[in-house]
């Protein structure tokens, strides 16, 4: 097959030019292509043409990269990575700012972020789950009698009293807001009879004074009964203070101080209980551990157990005087209502500073129905 081409090759014409030289203007830029590539050096990662046999010159040699970088150029396609790296080398060339850094780091951060967030609800279930079986654990031992339970029984039996005190006013207030409704009822049932009367007064001569005095007697207890109404609104308004606000935001601090206790005598027992075992190093640990949680747990207490002290002596206080206002008023405005002293009645409501609301005043506005 060699010889048929170089025979081939023997009998072609080689054209010769003005100077006696057979090569054309392609093989002048052919060769300078190849010096070019000589200078820049061969390059392993790209695949070598070999233009003859196997004891071919060097300058038959002609990578496959030039070749596709000149075909990429005529297809309008990026050059490959040793094209573009010999172009970025050239001189008055500024490479591009490359987007991928910039891009990996908000993402890296949001992951830590993410991660930082997981770790932190770990770490709170944790120690919710730790301390709700401690507390679980410690109520069960109190029911049954096999545990030990921090009493103060001075405390014990001020909430106590609390507690049952609250219920009596709670069943007084209910009493007292029924009262309202039924005598809101009454007066006016007295207004419409009123009403009526003076309506018959006007149609019925032959009994027009009759009418007429039963008409202005009820006008004159329908406004006494309004007055009442007053009277008896601000006291329920007053109870209605302590009782849901007062004792409540009280029980509200006892609720807490209970909570408290039961963790206290929870990890009390859980200390007294890794104090009687081993004393290796692992134990000693576990006790410096509980130990810390002891002393939290005991500060907790004793600050919450000082907080319903006050809070109860405050709440005695309070009561006797908000009670001896409200009872007072209560007594000297039902006392001037049914002696029909309407005077008496008024001074009673000026005394404890009672404004009475105008008639039709609880009625929404026009613009608060729309």
């Amino acid at each position: 097959m060699t010889d048929s081409i170089l025979s081939k090759a023997a009998t072609m014409e080689i054209p010769i030019n003005s100077n006696g030289d057979s090569r054309t203007a392609e093989d002048d830029g052919l060769e300078q292509d190849l010096q070019q590539v000589m200078v820049s050096g061969p390059n392993l990662n790209e695949t070598s043409i070999v233009s003859g046999g196997y004891g071919g010159a060097a300058e038959g040699i002609i990578p496959t990269s030039s070749i596709k970088d000149i075909r990429s150029k005529s297809r309008g396609i990026t050059p490959s990575h040793s094209a573009t790296s010999r172009i970025a080398n050239q001189p008055g060339h500024y490479p591009a700012p490359s987007m991928h850094h910039s891009n990996s780091n908000p993402s890296m951060m949001s992951e830590e972020a993410t991660k930082g967030v997981a770790v932190e609800k770990f770490d709170s279930m944790k120690k919710w789950s730790i301390n709700t079986y401690k507390c679980t654990k410690q109520m069960f031992s109190e029911r049954f009698g096999r545990g030990s339970k921090t009493v103060d029984m001075e405390l014990e039996a001020q909430i106590d009293v609390l507690r049952e005190t609250k219920m009596k006013y709670e069943r007084i207030l209910r009493l007292a807001r029924e009262l309202t409704n039924h005598f809101y009822n009454m007066v006016q049932t007295q207004q419409a009879l009123g009403d009526t009367f003076a309506d018959l007064s006007q149609k019925s001569p032959e009994l027009q004074d009759e009418f007429g005095y039963n008409a202005e007697t009820q006008r004159l207890l329908c406004k006494n009964g309004e007055t009442l109404l007053g009277a008896i609104n601000f006291f329920v308004s007053s109870i209605n203070t302590l009782v849901n606000k007062t004792m409540e935001d009280t029980l509200m601090t006892i609720k807490m101080y209970e909570n408290a206790r039961l963790e206290f005598d929870a990890y009390r027992a859980d200390l007294e209980e890794l104090s009687v075992g081993p004393r290796d190093a692992a134990a000693m640990v576990r006790i410096e551990i509980a130990q810390q949680q002891y002393q939290i747990h005991k500060d907790k207490y004793e600050r919450l157990h000082s907080d319903v002290s006050i809070k109860l002596k405050f709440l005695e206080e309070n009561k006797v005087k908000v009670m001896h206002k409200q009872l007072l008023l209560f007594h000297n405005a039902v006392s001037a209502y049914f002696a029909g002293n309407q005077q008496q009645l008024e001074q009673t409501l000026r005394q404890f500073n009672v404004k009475l609301k105008p008639p039709g005043s609880d009625k929404p506005s026009w613009l608060e129905e729309q």
